[in-house]
């Protein structure tokens, strides 16, 4: 299938590429498509993960949470609930 590629620019850089790296321009523009393409892919529509993949995951969301600045340093009981333990 023909590709046609529209900018100067964007030839430049396919062909900059293809130079360095010795692949073909084909090569070049399917590898930073694929590369875009898994970048920008929403997490809930990648492949099924395994439970070890599972567990990593979830220990990557705990360090971010952990490393978050305390905003409010009171309890969060405290925050949520009135004096007679009803929600505020």
């Amino acid at each position: 299938m023909p590709r046609h590629i529209l900018t100067d620019e964007a030839d430049r850089l396919a062909r900059q590429v293809a130079e360095q790296t010795g692949e073909s321009l084909d090569d070049v523009v399917e590898r930073a498509l694929r590369a875009e393409a898994d970048r920008t892919q929403p997490p809930l529509m990648t492949k099924p993960r395994t439970p070890e993949e599972k567990l990593a995951l979830i220990a990557e969301i705990q360090a971010r949470v952990a490393a978050l600045p305390i905003l409010d340093p009171r309890d969060p009981d405290e925050i949520l609930y009135d004096e007679d333990g009803l929600p505020k």
